[in-house]
């Protein structure tokens, strides 16, 4: 696996540069204030203030950044170099208590000790990677007696779906050991940006899978919800401007797009 995941890392490294000046980050808007955390998560999360709190994947930092600015303890973990000095840097420009690790995430419980109260990731991070098992033991590794895990992600179901064929199914939505490759197009901040990294790994992790991973480390499912939108665009979508969202048209049945969980550690 490791071909694949040393592009995928030096796709993040060039994305990160492409990230910080685009549009869909808006990273000068998050330098005057305000969170880019959805409303439903913090609900669904509750009261971060005074908790320490890990973030697996979290590319430069704004999410993370944004809990600290609701008096959490976090820190931010990523595989991109590029990624977590830029994270520092915004962190230290924006004089927020943040800390940040580059660490391949399977490698995690060896470059950072300790524990935490919450366990966070979010939107479009299962898809990078492999092992999805060994993903619920970085998870619970980190978790204390007590504490919560949360994740809001895409719905596998949302997967198998064309890339440009309006909800034409192309995808097994079972996945498998071997990723698929896709030809990199710029980033899904700046479809035009010019990236030399040529292709992208993901893999597939069927709903059944993360929930499984996760019970077998012992941890117990508090809720479960499926959501008729996804965060970005999938093709026989409508754009919803008011949120953000992308959803079916009106009329139209609703389909589990996007997911929360919510674990707790015994």
């Amino acid at each position: 696996m490791e071909q694949y995941l040393t592009a995928n890392r030096a796709l993040w490294d060039e994305w990160t540069a492409i990230h910080e000046h685009s549009r869909f980050y808006d990273v000068e808007g998050f330098k005057q204030g305000g969170i880019r955390l959805r409303d439903y998560e913090l609900a669904e999360i509750g009261d971060v203030s005074g908790k320490d709190l890990l973030h697996l994947q979290c590319h430069f930092g704004l999410d993370t950044l944004s809990f600290a600015r609701l008096g959490a303890h976090p820190t931010g973990a990523d595989f991109s170099a590029e990624a977590i000095s830029l994270a520092r840097s915004l962190a230290t420009e924006l004089d927020l208590q943040a800390r940040f690790v580059c660490s391949d995430l399977y490698e995690l419980p060896r470059e950072l000790s300790g524990d935490f109260d919450i366990v966070y990731t979010s939107r479009g991070v299962l898809g990078w990677l492999p092992d999805i098992c060994a993903w619920a033991e970085v998870v619970t590794h980190f978790l204390r007696p007590g504490g919560v895990f949360y994740i809001t992600e895409k719905h596998p179901f949302g997967d198998v779906f064309d890339d440009e064929i309006p909800l034409k199914v192309n995808y097994d939505y079972f996945g498998g050991e071997q990723p698929q490759r896709f030809e990199t197009q710029g980033s899904y901040a700046d479809p035009d940006a010019h990236v030399e990294q040529p292709y992208e790994y993901g893999w597939w992790h069927p709903l059944s899978n993360i929930i499984s991973a996760l019970t077998s480390q012992g941890l117990r499912i508090d809720f479960l919800h499926e959501w008729p939108f996804c965060e970005w665009e999938l093709a026989g979508l409508e754009h919803r401007p008011e949120d953000g969202t992308w959803r079916q048209p009106e009329g139209e049945p609703k389909l589990p797009l996007f997911f929360s969980l919510r674990a707790t550690k015994p």
